[in-house]
Parts: structure tokens; sequence; C-alpha cells
């Protein structure tokens, strides 16, 4: 078999196989955590759910088993790997939704699951009433480990890959415009990062736990807070408690995942000084200070002003929400205004900061844009004058600065193209381009402004494929899946 595949093809195949089986068997592994869930809630469904966990182990061990005649992986090995992970654990991932009475179709499962693993937090059901625990945990548990990256969880508790092309995948699937290890083996990294991930959500549902919502729904909201995914386990999501308490905790840690984990890394590590040197995060904090009074001035002419926090909490709260693309939205933020919109956009687009577990196109990028025109400017008038583009005191290389102008143009370019696919599908021409922008930006804000009633249940099937591909591409920051769409990536 190795010899067919190394005849028919440039790329390791067999290795990649052996890879997803691992993936699959760790898939199969965290499928226990709902299935206990169900068992300690005596839903009858719990069964199903271990139907679930045995394919996935049953096709897992399979693909382990083939023996590869070489473990070398490339950076061409890498990109497909990421690729296919995301696409075969979105497939088997859907398998609970399946089986475990949510009466969702293939489309509908594909979707929920894919939104999960990007923690887009679209979602297909109607109602969360009489959907059991099981399930409700096993989506939120996708966005956890989808917010900071499959391949850099597998990476973290399997040994083999910290040899065979650990920092190839590394780059492919951990956003940002560069990649900054914390420890010289990319393995030792991946685990701190999860290790400082893990205990911040922790600590957020210990937090939740003390407020009205209760032990479940606290493990619910803080694994889908921390991922900023933006899964809720309620009808009315956070308006069903009513608590400042509970916005403010959120709030909180929708921030913290919206910094570059690295960073979060060395602060609660103590080098504090560190931290505050980055510039991207300073930009990014004046960012949500922008926003805060930009909807705080929408609230007041709009007279949505009625209590202290509307003028406080609840504007702050919407700017860290959908800057972090977390997507939790007040009840009543569409009754906002046209500005409330505008700036809706803008934050959905921009996202937070790159090495986070956010959607958008990265505020790092933007920063780097705008450094590059001001330098442009400056030449027209001194045409002999040599700038660069510095980030914390550091010069950009050109192939950085030049995969950045690159990315932003293709991050619009897709969203174009995906709006125009959707609206030839039959979406209205604004909700095709506003559902495009949600989905890349992994944001997933409820469409009830396009006209869905706050879901995509309504959505046409083949619309929903095409949201499904923009969220992938988008969490997988474009050039990992389009370059699958090349000729050269195919040829030796």
């Amino acid at each position: 078999m190795d010899a067919v595949f190394k005849h028919k093809s440039y790329i390791n195949i067999p290795m990649l196989l052996r890879v997803i089986g691992w993936l699959l068997l760790i898939e199969a592994g965290i499928m226990i955590i709902p299935a206990a869930f169900g068992i300690y809630y005596r839903e009858h469904n719990t069964i199903n759910f271990l139907i679930a966990m045995g394919i996935t182990a049953a096709v897992g061990f399979m693909l382990m088993s083939l023996r590869p005649s070489s473990r070398e992986m490339g950076r061409r090995e890498a990109i497909m790997l990421t690729a296919l992970t995301w696409v075969i654990l979105s497939m088997f991932g859907m398998l609970p939704f399946l089986l475990c009475g949510t009466h969702m179709g293939i489309t509908d499962a594909f979707f929920e699951t894919m939104s999960g693993f990007t923690t887009t937090g679209a979602t297909v059901l109607n109602s969360y009433e009489g959907i059991s625990h099981s399930i409700l945990i096993w989506r939120c548990l996708l966005q956890w480990i989808g917010g900071l990256g499959i391949l850099l969880f597998t990476i973290a508790i399997v040994p083999m890959l910290n040899y065979q092309g650990g920092m190839q995948l590394f780059n492919a699937e951990v956003t940002g415009l560069t990649h900054d290890k914390i420890r010289p083996r990319i393995g030792s990294t991946s685990k701190d990062l999860w290790l400082v991930y893990t205990i911040f959500t922790v600590i957020a549902i210990v937090l939740l736990s003390f407020s009205k919502m209760g032990v479940f729904n606290a493990i619910c909201y803080g694994m889908s807070t921390m991922s900023t995914g933006g899964f809720a386990s309620h009808d009315f999501s956070l308006d069903e408690w009513e608590s400042l308490y509970i916005k403010i905790v959120i709030m909180f840690f929708m921030f913290v995942g919206s910094v570059n984990f690295t960073l979060v890394f060395r602060g609660a590590t103590g080098q504090l000084k560190a931290v505050w040197k980055n510039e991207v995060l300073r930009i990014f904090i004046c960012v949500i200070l922008v926003c805060y009074v930009l909807l705080t001035i929408n609230v007041i002419i709009t007279d949505h002003a009625h209590e202290w926090e509307d003028l406080t909490i609840d504007p702050l709260f919407q700017a860290v929400s959908l800057l972090s693309s977390t997507g939790l939205t007040e009840a009543d933020f569409f009754d906002w205004g046209p500005i409330a919109f505008v700036l809706l956009i803008i934050m959905m687009g921009m996202g937070g900061c790159a090495g986070s577990t956010t959607g958008g196109a990265k505020l790092d990028r933007f920063v780097v844009l705008y450094k590059f025109l001001k330098n442009e400017f400056y030449r027209l008038m001194h045409p002999n004058s040599v700038k660069t583009v510095s980030m914390n005191g550091k010069g950009t290389p050109t192939p950085v600065l030049q995969k950045t102008l690159a990315f932003l143009f293709m991050y619009l370019l897709v969203i174009l193209v995906g709006g125009v696919a959707l609206s030839i599908i039959g979406l209205p021409l604004s909700d095709s381009f506003f559902c495009s922008l949600s989905a890349v930006s992994n944001t997933g804000v409820g469409t009830d402004i396009t006209g869905f009633n706050g879901n995509y249940a309504l959505v046409p099937d083949g619309a929903k494929w095409v949201l499904t591909f923009l969220m992938l591409v988008g969490r997988l920051e474009i050039f990992t899946i389009l370059i699958l769409f090349t000729r050269g990536f195919w040829r030796k």
C-alpha cells in the first residue's frame, strides 16, 4: 500500500492517515465527557453517544494501524493535514448530532459541528429546550478544542509530532503574522499554551458557578467564552439570568481570549512588563475604548439609556464581544441604530489580536497596513527616504509585509465571492454579504438582522455548505485552504 501511495503522490499520505487516526482516537476520548454528563442526567440518548464514540474510535484504530515507510512530514503534508483534520474531525464530530435526537440532517449536523470547531458560534437550532445536556456540552467542547487549535492540542499530547512536522503544523494552524515559541521545542510551547488556556477556562467556570446560572451552564459558558465561540445553552442566552456579575466575568474572559496567548502565558508567569510593552495589545485596548465610547454615544442618541449599566457595562460588553468574535449580543442591540450596525461590521472584520482564539482579520494586520500606508505617503514627498514598518521596536521583514497585504486582499475577496455565491443560491443581497462576513470572521452573529430570526435554520442547504466552507477558510486564515486548489501545491 505504501508503494502505491508513493507512486501516485508526492505527499506522504500513509503518514497523514496515521496522524488522522491519532486525532480520531483523541476525539473519541473527548466524547467520554458528554457521555458522562448524559449518564449523570440519566438521558436516554447516552447509548447513541457511546455508539458515535465507538465508530470514531474504530476508524481511528484502523488508520493508526498504518505503518508508513517514512514518518517525515514537510510543509506540503502539514498544510494538507491541517485542512483534512478540520474536515474529517467535523465529519465524525457530527455523529452525536445525527444520533442523539437533535433532528438534524447531514447538512445541519456538519454545519453545527464546523461552526463549533471554528468557534463561529452560528447555529441551526431553533430552541435549546429539549436538547440533552450531553449535546449542549458537546457543542461547547467542540468550540473549546477548536479555539486554541485541534492540531496544537494534538502536538501537545502526541510526542511523535514534535519531530515529524510539528513546527509546520503549528505554523499552518495557529493564527498570526509570525509565531513566537515560548520554549525551544514546539511540543513544550503547545503544552504551555494549552495549560494556561485550561487554567483560565477553569477559573471562568468556577467564577460563573457562583452566579445564578449554576454549575452546568457555567461549564458551557466558561468553555464558549474562553474559546470566544459564543455557543449558548439557553434560548435567551445571558438575558436568561439578567446578572451584571455574569456579564462582567464573561467580558473579562472574552478579553483574555482576544489577546495573543503567548502574551497571556507571559502575563500569567509574571512577565507583566513584557506584556505591556506589546504595541498591538495597547492598541487593542484603545480600540475597545473607542468602540465603547461610540456605542455609548449611540445608545444616548437612540434613547436606549434607561439604567446606569446601559451607559457603562452594556456598550463595553458589546464592544469586547464583537471584537473577540464571540458574538454574544445585547437583547436590544439591533435597535441601537445605524451607527451600531456600522461598528458591528467593522468590529467583525477586525477581530482581536493574532495568536488568540478570535476570528476576523486580526488587529495586527491592520496596524501593519496603517504603518505601511503611512510610510508610502511619506515617500511621496521624500522619494529617497528609507523607512520600515516597525512592530514592538523591530522592523517587519518584507516577506511578512507582503503576506500581510496579500492576506487582507484575499480576506476581502473571499467575503465578496462568498456573498455573491450566497446571493446566487437565493439569499437576499444584503443578507448574503453580511452572512459571508460573519462566517469568514468566525463571529456567527445571529442573523435576525438579515431576517432569519436569529439562527441559520431557514438558510437553504446549499448556502449552509457555502457558509461551512467560509468558516473553515476564515479559521485557517485563507491560504491554508485555498492553496489546495492551486496546481503548484500538487506539483513535485
